[in-house]
């Protein structure tokens, strides 16, 4: 019988932080994934400077043999609409290749790691869990995405839920594509809908693209993705007819209320598992980042004693550093076409579309990054 002080479920970004760090502190963690390493990961893959900052990554040191492409510019736009060219002048984001950016974070961590091994059962014991019938933990971190077991544990229902579903290609382009494609590396293109219950994205990382479409509640997801790719097609953003091979996933976004208990009798969770995602524009890597090293810094100050009263300054954390300014317009429940006048004249104003919708949603270039004391270098 295998035994550890924490056992971490999932092992992407928000899991292979939280290890980092506790091993680091000498904690005894155990990290659990279905999958093998590297993998791919559906997802549009740019992340914010604050991702880099914040986990001390040297973009130089990093991008020996791996994707890191510097997004200097975004066109911005309703879908079927104009679009608005955004030149920053600096680097205000990075496209990565998920496979590589959740593979180098696994590896930089000193804790032990299973990998291709499903939790098929958590039971709880006296003084903590048993995981698979085989390993006991004091602590279980739940870092395995919106369906994470150990969301399900502490009352998560993903059915139930109004999640953002999204989909996503990322392929390569041959020659003659790269010759005409209109997007150049290092820029992204955002079209919104009307509604402003989601949105598109094309993303060029050097010779590859990402295109992907992601909707609130998935409410007629197949008809919305099949009406962007022929737009984009007919604008010639997107090269060639091919059925492209997209990969779907589900995400929670945070607000209040949305339903999710992110601390329990030991037991916490994590990153999209805690349905911590930005709602406005759907990125999950920082908050799962930031999420990972608050909770480390909690299971570290409760000193193996992981009854909720010792986990709760996690939530509050968590309250504190996401709960950020009121979202987009369907969240304050205004009628359906009073939400489509407001989109049009939010993305019909380029100051707005600049400050409010990139700066400020998208970039966060207002919001400080989280100081990480429990982090090593």
């Amino acid at each position: 019988m295998e035994q550890c002080e924490v056992l971490i479920v999932g092992a992407g970004p928000a899991g292979a932080t939280c290890a980092r760090v506790l091993a680091h502190w000498g904690i005894s963690v155990v990290l659990m994934d279905r999958d093998q390493f590297p993998r791919d990961k559906p997802c549009a893959g740019w992340i914010t400077p604050s991702v880099l900052e914040t986990l001390r990554i040297d973009p130089a040191q990093y991008r020996r043999g791996r994707e890191l492409q510097e997004i200097r510019q975004f066109h911005a736009g309703l879908m079927f609409g104009r679009q608005n060219r955004f030149d920053f002048g600096t680097t205000v984001s990075y496209a990565i290749r998920r496979r590589e950016f959740d593979h180098y974070l696994l590896l930089h961590n000193k804790s032990r790691t299973i990998l291709g091994e499903e939790v098929r059962s958590l039971e709880r014991t006296p003084d903590g869990w048993l995981v698979n019938g085989r390993i006991r933990a004091r602590l279980v971190v739940g870092a395995g995405g919106h369906h994470c077991p150990v969301a399900r544990v502490l009352g998560a229902k993903p059915a139930q839920e109004e999640p953002i579903a999204a989909v996503v290609a990322e392929f390569q382009l041959d020659p003659g594509e790269l010759a005409n494609s209109p997007l150049a590396p290092g820029h992204t293109s955002l079209s919104f809908l009307e509604d402003v219950k989601g949105y598109g994205w094309l993303v060029r990382k050097g010779t590859t693209l990402n295109v992907g479409l992601g909707v609130l509640g998935g409410a007629e997801l197949r008809s919305r993705l099949a009406a962007y790719l022929e737009h984009l097609r007919k604008c010639g953003a997107l090269p060639g007819t091919a059925e492209l091979p997209f990969k779907g996933h589900a995400y929670l976004p945070f607000r209040a209320g949305n339903g999710r208990r992110i601390v329990g009798d030991r037991a916490l969770v994590i990153g999209d598992a805690a349905g911590l995602a930005y709602p406005e524009s759907g990125e999950g890597i920082l908050p799962a980042i930031e999420s990972a090293i608050l909770a480390a810094q909690a299971i570290l100050c409760a000193s193996s004693d992981y009854r909720p009263r010792w986990l709760e300054p996690y939530a509050t954390a968590v309250a504190e550093r996401f709960a950020v300014a009121a979202g987009p317009v369907h969240r304050l429940g205004l009628p359906a076409p009073v939400q489509r006048l407001g989109t049009r004249l939010l993305l019909g104003n380029s100051w707005l579309t600049r400050h409010l919708v990139l700066d400020r949603w998208f970039l966060h270039r207002e919001q400080r990054p989280l100081v990480p004391r429990a982090l090593p270098e």
